[in-house]
């Protein structure tokens, strides 16, 4: 007798897909338009925003130092730091364009899903830009207001050094 493998669904997976990168697209565009405070509840309440050191992108935030170790507390704090005329690093604002591809989304439980996907931030700011590249690892799970909502947000760049940029002062 011969086992039958259970193949996925190729429809559902594709709309699972699909709905994930629209999910990312919605958040790169709030992100671009500075819209954070409503970029903030994407996130849930134990939320967490990552940035690992760019000489350890697979570092542990429970014993590595991160750039951002942010939880959703500390986020909160971030935004309305970054929405204020004294964030001199952010006033004004920058001008951002994202863009996102290769999104990958696995079912990590029923509840939640693995997601990664390749990213570049262009910063626009003082007549220099600044290039960002890396790759998202996210964790996520549904929502019924966002369609997902962030368990884990981690941004790992691509960069041996934060060189010419020096800092990071917007949201990658």
């Amino acid at each position: 007798m011969v086992d039958v493998v259970a193949r996925p669904n190729i429809a559902e997976s594709m709309a699972l897909s699909h709905e994930v990168e629209q999910f990312l697209y919605r958040e790169a565009e709030m992100l671009d338009s500075w819209r954070l405070p409503e970029w903030l509840e994407l996130f849930g309440p134990t939320g967490l925003y990552l940035i690992p050191s760019t000489d350890k992108p697979d570092g542990d935030p429970a014993r590595d130092l991160f750039l951002v170790q942010d939880d959703r507390f500390l986020l909160e704090q971030r935004i309305n730091s970054l929405m204020r005329r004294s964030a001199h690093a952010e006033y004004p604002h920058s001008r951002t364009r994202r863009l996102v591809s290769n999104v990958r989304v696995a079912v990590q439980t029923e509840a939640t899903l693995q997601v990664s996907a390749n990213f570049a931030v262009f910063r626009m700011r003082g007549g220099t830009v600044d290039t960002y590249i890396g790759h998202y690892d996210h964790i996520l799970e549904r929502d019924e207001d966002h369609g997902f909502r962030f368990l884990t947000r981690r941004s790992v760049l691509d960069l041996d050094a934060l060189r010419p940029h020096g800092k990071v002062s917007i949201i990658l």
